[in-house]
């Protein structure tokens, strides 16, 4: 009987060893790795500096009502010339060529007076560019222009305007002058609305004067032009490009350290640069402004990611 029991003792021990040997080797189940929310990704900050994402913080700023509108460069009334001959006869000599610029006297041409057998000297009036040269050695003046010559120094942009611009310009105006062969810009102001229609578009015009210290400005040329018609301040705006829609709403992204996050806005009224924020943002906080395009597609690819 003490045997029997001695075994069944023993036997007693040795499950328990077993069961505890059994618990130290199961394994524990894995933790779940943290995930970011499904409005924020991680970029690193090498990443963004390579694909050109900017950050700036957000302020107070303003909003303008400006209409663009199309214009066309023109010489300056007074400053612009056809030149004849005083008295007509065969021309000797013709003195400058297209794109020359001459002072004020400079002999343009020489001709032989009909009447007086005499030669004379067609001058400039002013200095100047000539523009046109209609005439050449051996040819008869007669009343026909030789010569168009400009003072390209300064030129009067003319604007077109059409339907409810022409209420709303006037004159004094702030107006922005953009080339379109290079994007060079050049700040003025309207001098005038003339009275008259344009003729050929049926619009009326408003009349602005530019410096045209690179001589790259060139009558004839068409170009774009913004008026301000008023200016209003925002206790917040952010510029345009900052603007995306995630999940059918109206974000900016908001960026801490390598964090970008997907912040709904409320927006109130835009120009041309800048929309204004009512709502979402606090002055102060760090915006992707450049590049936000980037940075929504790689929350998109996170998202996805996630799903899978």
């Amino acid at each position: 009987m003490s045997a029997h029991l001695g075994n069944l003792k023993a036997g007693l021990w040795l499950l328990t060893l077993l069961l505890v040997a059994c618990g130290k080797q199961q394994a524990a189940p894995p933790a779940e790795s943290p995930t970011a929310p499904a409005d924020q990704t991680i970029i690193a900050r090498d990443v963004a500096e390579e694909g050109g994402i900017r950050t700036a913080p957000v302020g107070s700023g303003v909003i303008r009502d400006a209409h663009d509108v199309q214009g066309l460069l023109t010489p300056v009334e007074g400053r612009h010339a056809r030149i004849r001959a005083r008295f007509p006869g065969p021309v000797e000599a013709v003195r400058v060529g297209v794109g020359d610029q001459v002072k004020a006297g400079q002999i343009l041409a020489v001709i032989e007076s009909n009447a007086s057998l005499s030669r004379y000297d067609v001058t400039a009036p002013f200095a100047g560019t000539i523009l046109d040269v209609e005439v050449g050695s051996g040819d008869l003046a007669g009343d026909q222009p030789l010569f168009e010559l400009a003072d390209l120094s300064t030129l009067w942009v003319d604007l077109h305007l059409f339907g409810g611009d022409a209420q709303h310009i006037t004159p004094g105006l702030p107006v922005q002058i953009i080339r379109l062969s290079d994007g060079v810009q050049v700040n003025t102001k309207l001098d005038r609305i003339l009275p008259g229609t344009a003729t050929a578009s049926q619009s009326t015009v408003a009349r602005a004067t530019i410096r045209n210290a690179d001589g790259r400005w060139r009558p004839g040329t068409a170009v774009r032009a913004r008026v301000t018609v008023s200016v209003r301040e925002a206790a917040l705006i952010v510029p345009n490009t900052a603007l995306q829609t995630f999940e059918n709403a109206t974000v900016v992204f908001t960026c801490v350290g390598d964090t970008y996050t997907a912040r709904r806005v409320r927006i109130g009224e835009r120009d041309s640069d800048n929309t204004e924020v009512l709502g979402g943002l606090q002055a102060g906080e760090l915006v992707v402004v450049a590049q936000s395009y980037l940075v929504k597609s790689d929350l998109e690819k996170s998202s996805v990611a996630d799903e899978d």
